[in-house]
C-alpha cells in the first residue's frame, strides 16, 4: 500500500528514544520537516537538542518498529496523522503541547466535527452511568462527537451513548492502538473502530503505564470544545482532565448529585470553583454557545434526563428524593396508603430506580 509522503520520516522521528514532543516541535520549526531534520548535520541538530539525542537522530529509530507501523498502516482503517496533516484536529493545535503524531483507527471525518469530552469515575453508580449515556447520546444528536478515554465506568457509558447518536464517539487511549485496555472493552473498541474512532499518541506496542493516562487526558480535553464531568470523587483522575481543560481555555461543566455520595463530591467541588452546573442538554449547548443543526426531535431525546415520565410508579420518585426515607414518611408526603407505596417501591426497585436500605428505608438512585 502506498503511504502518505514523508510518513516514514515522521515515524522515524517519533520513534527515537528520548526525543519528546517539545523537542520534535522545536526541530520542525528550525528545519521545516522530518526529512530535512534527518539530512541536517549533527552540529546543527545539537543547537536544538542535546548531543546524545542528536546522535540518535543521525542513527535513526529502530527499523523493526518503523516496519511494524508501516505494516499496521496497510489496514485501510488505520492512519497516522501528523502536525502537517490537514486532518489534524484543529482544537488540538491550540494546546501548549500538541502531539506531533497521532495513531488513528476509524472514521477520519469525525476529526472535523465539534467535540465534547465526557469523563468520570471508573466505579460509577447506576445513576452516573445512566446520565453519562443519556447526555452523550443527546449531545451526539446535537452534533458533538463524544470524546472519552475508554476506561470502565463513565467513559464506557459516554462512548456507548455517543455511538448511538448522530455524531458518534472517539476514544483517546493510553496504550498503543494494537492493544485494547481495559480488555473488558474489547467489543467497545471494535465498535468504535467501525463506527467511531480510536486515537493514541503512543507507538504501537505501548502497554498501559500509569504515567501515560494524564498525558492521554490532555488530548481528550484538547480535542474538545468543553469537558463534562458526570461523576467523580475528590481524588478522581477526571478532575485532572477538568483542570487541563481549564488550562487549555475549554469550558468545564459538571452534573451535580447527592450531597451524601462520595462520587458527587468532585463534581460539587468543580461547581464551587465555577464549573457550569448541568441539568439538561440545553445547559451544555448554552455554555458552548452552540446551535445544533439537527431536528428538534433528536435534541428532545436528551432534554428530560432529570424529569421522570409521569407513570403511576415514577410519580412516587418526586416524593422520594436521594436521601434515605421510610415508607411512613412517603405515605405522609404522597397521601397514598402503605400498601400502594410498598407496591410502587417494589416495582421501582426491580427497575433499578430505587434501592432498599437497612432499617426499612429507601433511596432513589435514578
Amino acid at each position: 500500500m502506498k503511504h502518505a509522503p514523508d510518513i516514514e520520516s515522521w515515524l522515524n522521528l517519533n520513534l527515537i528514544d528520548g526525543l519528546g514532543g517539545e523537542s520534535i516541535r522545536r526541530l520542525l520549526i528550525a528545519f521545516g520537516s522530518p526529512t530535512a531534520i534527518f539530512s541536517t548535520h549533527i552540529t546543527a541538530l545539537e543547537r536544538i537538542v542535546k548531543s546524545p539525542i542528536a546522535k540518535r537522530i543521525r542513527q535513526g529509530a529502530d527499523r523493526n518498529k518503523i516496519s511494524s507501523a508501516l505494516k499496521w498502516l496497510e489496514d485501510p482503517a488505520n492512519a497516522i496523522i501528523t502536525l502537517a496533516d490537514s486532518d489534524y484536529p484543529a482544537q488540538l493545535l491550540n494546546i501548549t503541547d500538541p502531539p506531533p503524531l497521532l495513531y488513528f483507527k476509524g472514521q477520519r471525518e469525525l476529526l472535523r466535527k465539534p467535540a465534547l469530552a465526557v469523563v468520570g469515575s471508573r466505579n460509577a453508580t447506576p445513576q452516573g452511568l445512566s446520565n453519562a449515556e443519556a447526555f452523550s447520546e443527546a449531545a451526539s444528536n446535537a452534533g458533538f462527537c463524544i470524546i472519552s478515554g475508554m476506561a470502565l465506568g463513565i467513559d464506557t457509558a459516554a462512548h456507548q451513548g455517543g455511538l448511538r447518536g448522530a455524531a458518534a464517539s472517539i476514544a483517546v487511549v493510553g496504550t498503543g492502538l494494537d492493544i485494547v485496555y481495559p480488555a473488558k472493552n474489547h467489543l467497545l473498541a471494535h465498535k468504535l473502530a467501525k463506527e467511531g474512532a480510536l486515537i493514541s499518541e503512543f507507538p504501537l506496542g505501548t502497554p498501559a503505564i500509569g504515567t501515560n493516562f494524564p498525558r492521554r487526558n490532555r488530548i481528550i480535553s484538547g480535542m474538545s470544545q468543553g469537558c463534562l464531568v458526570v461523576e467523580a470523587a475528590l481524588q478522581s483522575g477526571s478532575l485532572i482532565t477538568a483542570r487541563q481543560a481549564l488550562e487549555q481555555g475549554r469550558e468545564v461543566m459538571a452534573i451535580p448529585g447527592s450531597i451524601h455520595s462520595p462520587l458527587s463530591k468532585g463534581c460539587h467541588a468543580l461547581i464551587k470553583q465555577g464549573a457550569k452546573l448541568i441539568e439538561n442538554t440545553q445547559d451544555i449547548l448554552d455554555e458552548l454557545n452552540y446551535f445544533p443543526l439537527v431536528s428538534d426531535e433528536n435534541l428532545d431525546k436528551g432534554k428530560e434526563f432529570t424529569t421522570e415520565q409521569p407513570t403511576k410508579n415514577t410519580l412516587l420518585l418526586k416524593y422520594l428524593g436521594y436521601d434515605a426515607v421510610d415508607i411512613n414518611t412517603l405515605c405522609a408526603r404522597s397521601g397514598l396508603t402503605a400498601e400502594v407505596v410498598s407496591a410502587m417501591l417494589l416495582t421501582l426497585e426491580l427497575d433499578g430506580q430505587v434501592s432498599s436500605l437497612p432499617g426499612g428505608c429507601y433511596q432513589r438512585i435514578q
